[in-house]
């Protein structure tokens, strides 16, 4: 179980990262559409499978969604989608205005940089921004790795134990994703994968902290610290 949600994570990370060909051979061979399958609660697999998406046709719908910002942008962090401001921010950015939410770089980033350093972990993904989705869904694959591996390894309960707490605190803070998926499947409207991924990432992150690791995915302006 801990290799398989890996897994899953390891290629929403890749997706949202905007790995086009990754998520294009995905598309491909059907692994979206399995998991969804697969899944203990329904999910709309339209447009999850197939391959009439390829790489550049994936690359450019990625960069009009979550790079360039303009009618159909939709930030891939979770600041941007936080319903009330950071307390102490300052930003230049035409995209922000002081008081109001809808920020880079503030306070649920601050917490996913903290989580990253109690685990000693750099993300590779997220063009270093610590709440950027890719960055955590990168976490999280991780944490999960390293449970399987404790788990073969014949690991210590305090170790797995530890491990598993960070999983709870990491998926207790994706509860913004509800409001990304939300925003991505109403600019998402002509092919729709990605609001189609967005879709199948929201539902199964929620399951995975409620039914797997046991904890409840709070909107960030409300996770406690």
């Amino acid at each position: 179980m801990a290799t398989a949600r890996a897994r899953l994570y390891g290629l929403l990370a890749a997706t949202f990262d905007g790995e086009a060909e990754t998520t294009a051979a995905a598309l491909e061979r059907g692994t979206f559409a399995a998991v969804a399958d697969a899944f203990p609660v329904d999910i709309e697999t339209t447009g999850l499978c197939g391959d009439s998406h390829d790489a550049d046709s994936l690359a450019i719908g990625y960069d009009n969604l979550f790079v360039v910002p303009g009618s159909h942008y939709v930030p891939p962090f979770a600041s941007a989608h936080a319903t009330e401001p950071s307390e102490e921010f300052e930003s230049d950015s035409r995209y922000h205005t002081a008081g109001e939410a809808g920020e880079l770089l503030g306070d649920p980033a601050a917490e996913m940089a903290r989580l990253y350093a109690a685990a000693g972990f750099s993300p590779e993904r997220g063009d270093d921004i610590p709440d950027h989705v890719a960055a955590c869904f990168e976490f999280v694959r991780a944490l999960c790795e390293r449970e399987a591996s404790l788990l073969e390894e014949g690991g210590s309960e305090a170790k797995l134990d530890a491990v598993r707490e960070l999983q709870a605190r990491t998926l207790s803070r994706l509860g913004w994703i509800d409001r990304f998926e939300e925003a991505v499947a109403s600019r998402d409207t002509v092919e729709g994968v990605f609001a189609a991924i967005a879709r199948l990432a929201r539902t199964f992150t929620a399951w995975d902290a409620g039914e797997v690791v046991g904890t409840d995915p709070q909107a960030s302006e409300t996770t406690p610290s």
